[in-house]
């Protein structure tokens, strides 16, 4: 594990004293230890032994209702299909948004835990699947109703309005903006802020990442279908082969990427699935691609996009597709999310109170090793005019970290309790900084 360091944006908001809460808060900890060992701790054991696929969050939706209700908060369901919408109001001040994700993955949990999940659900495409929390969201969950009890008894910390969410859907990235579209900044208080963290199997059980700007890239979705000309696989002449089109835009879109993206911006077009053929000696009409596409800004998503538009219609005129028979290009309206980028300043302020309230060694700096996306980007787009920190929790002990399996495996495993407590303490202490009592 490389050695991490405070940035000096960070030690400069620290030094201008940005963060109005007490060093060490260690009542906020013990009251977070204690609430886990009486409650949340049954909690995550639940949601991990119960998950369920995206949009399907119908037990979940229903065990969080519960769990906010029982806890003072207006709770209203069914929010952009199943999700949970909780509000406290506590006086004039900022509105302040905390979600959650809590959909479970297609997956047949192998991680060997006792509390391993066995649970099976028809899918939207009417199969059955396993389904496991390969990704942690369990952990946000039992996070969000930890979060929910300390901050309606610390009222006397904050002033304004606190709105929390369970969403769904995040794992194929439609969940936030369904919420939106079905009114979540018009039925309930706009948020000021917005927040919410994941779990990390990839970092250090007890420490918190909480960059200054880039979080996730954008991703994207897009379907090709290539049609050809079918003939007897002997004759090749006699019709236009899809495979060897779908073969020839395949390699070229990897163009976009090397030869047309600045080398020093985040770009990806992957084709994660190619299918076509039935036999041998058939040359077939129909081969069809799947891809996602990732950016890290807008301008080189569009440009991505647009590419592999452009690619696929003229790689198919080139190699003598007919007009009428040309590829067609998908982008899908459903898994589509732009990139998710902090408030520089918002992260700063949160990460100064993360420094006050629980330690200066509480923070850590990683280079991003890939990129993956996350939906909350919907909720903090420029144009919505909501600040948005997004911050990481570490999941694993740290002689572990170097040989822990990724998120998606059927290995995955988050040692629990470091994971949500610390979860909860970021949230609340987060939350606390951008709505101080005035």
């Amino acid at each position: 594990m490389k050695r991490r360091m405070m940035t000096a944006a960070l030690a400069a908001v620290l030094a201008a004293g940005a963060a109005p809460v007490m060093a060490q808060d260690v009542g906020l900890k013990a009251a977070v230890k204690a609430d886990y060992d009486a409650n949340l701790g049954a909690l995550f054991d639940h949601f991990h032994r119960n998950p369920e696929l995206s949009g399907m969050e119908v037990q979940t939706a229903a065990r969080m209702a519960q769990e906010l209700r029982a806890l003072g908060y207006e709770v209203t369901t069914g929010v952009g299909g199943t999700g949970v919408v909780a509000v406290l109001r506590n006086g004039a001040g900022p509105t302040v948004m905390i979600r959650a994700d809590m959909d479970g993955l297609p997956l047949l949990e192998n991680s060997g835990l006792a509390n391993a999940s066995t649970a099976r659900q028809v899918d939207t495409d009417g199969v059955e699947k396993p389904v496991m929390h390969a990704c942690g969201h369990d952990v946000h969950i039992t996070a969000l109703v930890g979060t929910a009890r300390q901050m309606a008894a610390r009222k006397a910390n904050w002033s304004g309005a606190l709105v929390l969410i369970a969403q769904p859907a995040e794992e194929r990235i439609f969940g936030a903006k369904a919420m939106v579209d079905d009114g979540l900044y018009t039925r309930f208080p706009k948020p000021d802020y917005a927040v919410a963290f994941h779990v990390g199997a990839d970092l250090p059980s007890g420490r918190i990442e909480a960059p200054l700007g880039i979080v996730y890239s954008s991703a994207d979705s897009v379907d090709i279908t290539v049609h050809g000309v079918g003939t007897h696989g002997a004759s090749p002449h006699m019709g236009v082969d899809p495979i060897l089109v779908a073969s020839q835009i395949v390699v070229s879109l990897q163009s976009l990427r090397s030869r047309e993206t600045n080398p020093l911006e985040g770009a990806v077009v992957t084709v994660g699935a190619i299918h076509g053929g039935i036999k041998h000696n058939i040359i077939s009409d129909r081969v069809d691609m799947q891809l996602t596409v990732r950016a890290d800004s807008p301008e080189v998503r569009t440009q991505l996009l647009d590419g592999i538009d452009r690619v696929s219609r003229n790689t198919a005129l080139a190699l003598g597709v007919p007009e009428d028979r040309l590829p067609t290009v998908t982008r899908s309206a459903l898994e589509s999310t732009p990139p998710t980028v902090n408030d520089a300043a918002t992260a700063a302020r949160v990460r100064a109170a993360f420094a006050a309230g629980l330690g200066e060694d509480i923070l850590i700096e990683q280079p991003r090793s890939g990129m993956g996306a996350e939906d909350f980007a919907h909720f903090v787009t420029p144009e919505s005019g909501v600040k948005g920190v997004y911050f990481a929790v570490g999941g694993t002990p740290a002689d572990q970290v170097d040989s822990a399996p990724g998120h998606h495996s059927p290995l995955f495993r988050i040692t629990p309790e470091p994971a949500v407590t610390l979860g909860v303490e970021g949230s609340v202490l987060a939350a606390e900084a951008l709505m101080p009592k005035t």
